[in-house]
């Protein structure tokens, strides 16, 4: 259940500005709290503050050393708690609300993603000191976030019905579309020669952490980016090709789910761009169901140093390993020599069948949910593939 929380940082961050009756009284029997930011007519106070820092940190116990300074932290969380506070309070006068049903629709479809049961997330946040009902709430606020920005961009937009069936109709020709996540490494406007190598320099730095996999890119982007959306690790959402910044879809037909391409200068600085997953918008847009799955892999790969019959005798050592009861995301992060996936235990989240090649979706759809592949080979090296879970 390591994955789920960081992808819900955002929520959690949300979980700090709900307050119960009770936590109200109790509050008022304490001296007054101090107030960290005003927005609008309602507060920040810093003890919704420290709770969101410290619900953040408990996710990263023994990673510490993946999160930015206390100070740059403190300063992500509180615009995050001070934004969700404007968007809220904008959403409810605006009569946006969120019903129960399509709140536990929610919550049930967050816990799936992450191949786990919304009791399992329930335990997993009391386990970590979480109230179910703080967290159900922040879930909300979220939604209504969302609904906010879509109503705000559909006022924006006038169009006829005419131009609604022809948007459908080149909607379902698009193709493929692409889960992406960035880091940025920002520079100032008319930036120095000096100041473009500091940039350029850091940017490189990360990247070969990442490389290294000694962070993984939710963890990088949270610790360097500059980016407004650094606290959900850097992510973008799905993109069509003609979305992405020119420089880097050039480089999509290239890569596969999981790739880190760059550093990259753009007009706000230097980039990282990750692609998360791959998906057929077509079929999406046609209403023809697509499954995907969430696996994990090991990867032994071929090198100068390590030939194929070297690489095949270590597969077949792990997946022995496993077969006699080894943890497969502790193998993983012990052996895997995928540095995207290592640190996560071989993660690589949903995917569908064919967005690591052919050879690697038949390992994934030749077993059941749970089960582990025997050894095969890519392009990348030796590989076994555990599937987590099957999603339509």
């Amino acid at each position: 259940m390591t994955k789920t929380l960081p992808v819900l940082l955002a929520s959690l961050l949300a979980v700090s500005t709900v307050s119960t009756p009770l936590q109200v009284l109790a509050q008022q029997s304490q001296p007054l709290d101090r107030i960290a930011a005003i927005v609008d007519e309602d507060v920040v106070l810093q003890s919704e503050l420290d709770r969101a820092i410290q619900n953040i940190k408990a996710q990263y116990v023994g990673r510490e050393n993946q999160l930015p300074p206390d100070e740059v932290l403190s300063r992500q969380v509180l615009e995050r708690l001070v934004l969700v506070k404007l968007q809220v309070a904008r959403a409810e006068s605006s009569g946006i609300k969120v019903g129960d049903q399509e709140l536990n629709q929610a919550l049930n479809a967050i816990a799936q993603q992450n191949g786990s049961t919304l009791d399992a997330l329930r335990q997993r946040l009391a386990h970590d000191g979480i109230d179910f009902n703080d967290f159900r709430a922040s879930v909300r606020d979220e939604i209504t976030v969302q609904r906010l920005r879509q109503s705000f961009a559909q006022s924006r937009i006038s169009v006829s019905e005419g131009e609604v069936d022809a948007a459908l109709k080149q909607q379902a020709t698009v193709g493929t579309q692409y889960h992406l996540a960035h880091i940025l490494i920002a520079l100032p406007e008319g930036a120095t020669a000096d100041q473009i190598s500091t940039g350029q320099k850091k940017a490189d730095g990360v990247k070969a952490l990442l490389d290294k996999g000694e962070l993984d890119f939710n963890a990088a982007a949270v610790r360097y980016s500059d980016s407004p959306n650094a606290l959900e690790g850097g992510d973008l959402g799905w993109r069509s090709l003609d979305e992405i910044p020119n420089a880097f879809a050039q480089m999509m037909a290239q890569m596969k789910a999981g790739d880190v391409v760059g550093p990259i200068r753009g007009p706000s600085g230097f980039q990282l761009l990750k692609l998360v997953e791959v998906r057929d918008a077509s079929a999406a847009a046609s209403g023809q169901s697509i499954t995907e799955y969430h696996g994990r892999h090991i990867l032994v790969r071929v090198t100068d140093q390590q030939d194929n019959a070297a690489a095949k005798a270590k597969i077949d050592t792990l997946r022995a390993r496993i077969a006699g009861g080894a943890d497969f995301q502790e193998v993983a992060k012990e052996s895997s020599e995928d540095t995207n996936s290592k640190g996560q235990g071989g993660d690589l989240g949903w995917f569908p069948v064919d967005a690591f090649g052919p050879d690697f979706g038949k390992q994934v759809s030749g077993v059941a949910d749970g089960g582990v592949s025997q050894p095969f080979r890519t392009d990348a090296g030796w590989h076994i593939v555990q599937r987590v879970a099957t999603r339509q």
